[in-house]
């Protein structure tokens, strides 16, 4: 099996898109080391391989794409975006369905899986609807669930469904997409390491690019990668609102260790249900840490953080959606809340099938764990459900 190799991807992403120009050269690093764990790490099959370089051929060429349209319409870096709403959290803890919700609202824009994936040509608001990028994108994601069917229980996707900051940053290569669709602890530790100014500034840009033809009245954007990054994110959008979503540690521990594992055999044919336990349990608590330390630092302003709790939320998630709206001095309209009463009533959580799964799979032991996570329970006083 070949080595997938970095000159080599320049090469034919450069050749597809006829352009040679992928910006700012900051993205270097993180491919290179990304390749190495991969190639050292990370046990790819022949099918996994054959999946990771077409889509590092699809970000290069985005790159591409996106560096030569910045250079031809330089206004479109000048546009401001004014106080963005971050959805961060971990994993696991109502955050998709929370970001799937507000998109309901006319009022917001969420950036969507197709314009993501495919940002160039930028979106326009006369076909955002009809683009043929959607039905493009669609077809891709129906292969995935046909390759790992059980993924959908876990987390639905769509091509007009919000995506996720962290599928946006993997075209600095510099994202947790990375480790936690592969086993690369060596990239994981350079990521961890980074300063991640460059990658916001990116950030930033793919937004104003999506946004040129398309604009938002406000943006709404999710990740639990920024966690790990709070000071870089206020650094680079210093207006920002904040709602961080909680739930217990361990639940959501054993659930994203069944989704990694499942994931995972995308791309390769290592099963290690316990090793990921522990390598995910390890690398979510160190996420809360940073952000722990972020919140006691007291940068961002009580009035632009709002707590979500799980249990809160699953109970009454339009409730808790209008009081989301009511911190931000905002108002929920009754044409949104019906819309968000609709999209919930079509998309129950275990439309296709239940997502089955037990922390005892995770090989771990609950009250070493509880240890673990003490810090962030303590902090946001999180309860402890049973460890089951």
């Amino acid at each position: 099996m070949t080595a997938i190799d970095a000159p080599g991807l320049l090469d034919e992403a450069s050749q597809r898109a006829g352009l040679d120009d992928f910006g700012p050269p900051w993205f270097r690093s993180g491919l290179d080391v990304l390749l190495r764990s991969l190639r050292d790490e990370a046990g790819l099959h022949a099918t996994g391989q054959a999946i990771a370089r077409e889509d590092f051929l699809r970000l290069l060429t985005n790159r591409l794409q996106m560096t030569a349209l910045l250079h031809a319409h330089p206004d479109i870096t000048a546009r401001k975006i004014e106080r963005p709403l971050f959805i961060v959290g971990l994993p696991r803890t109502g955050s998709s369905i929370l970001h799937e919700l507000l998109a309901q609202d006319p009022e917001n824009r969420t950036p969507m899986t197709w314009e993501v994936k495919f940002p160039f040509p930028p979106p326009e608001t006369a076909t955002f609807h009809t683009d043929p990028r959607i039905a493009a994108m669609d077809a891709e994601l129906a292969l995935m669930d046909t390759a790992i069917p059980e993924f959908k229980k876990m987390h639905p996707q769509g091509a007009e469904l919000p995506q996720e900051c962290l599928n946006m940053t993997t075209h600095q290569f510099a994202s947790i997409f990375f480790s936690v669709s592969h086993n690369v602890p060596t990239y994981q530790a350079w990521l961890d390491a980074v300063d991640m100014q460059p990658v916001y500034a990116f950030h930033h840009d793919m937004l104003r690019i999506l946004q040129w033809r398309c604009p938002p009245d406000r943006w709404v954007l999710k990740s639990s990668s920024h966690l790990w990054s709070m000071d870089a994110l206020l650094d680079e959008y210093p207006d920002a609102c904040i709602i961080q979503t909680h739930r217990d540690p361990l639940k959501v521990v054993a659930s994203f260790t069944s989704l990694v594992t499942t994931l995972r055999k995308l791309y390769s044919g290592i099963d290690d249900t316990s090793g990921i336990g522990e390598q995910q349990a390890a690398f979510l608590a160190a996420g809360l840490d940073r952000a722990v330390d972020f919140r006691e630092r007291n940068r961002l302003p009580a009035s632009r953080v709002f707590d979500l709790h799980f249990a809160e939320f699953i109970a009454d998630p339009v409730g808790q959606v209008a009081e989301i709206y009511r911190f931000f001095g905002r108002t929920l309209s009754a044409t949104a809340a019906e819309r968000m009463r609709e999209f919930l009533v079509a998309n129950p959580g275990d439309k296709y099938g239940a997502h089955r799964y037990r922390f005892a799979d995770t090989g771990l032991d609950p009250q070493v764990e509880r240890r673990r996570f003490a810090r962030y329970q303590d902090r946001f006083a999180i309860a402890s459900e049973p460890a089951i």
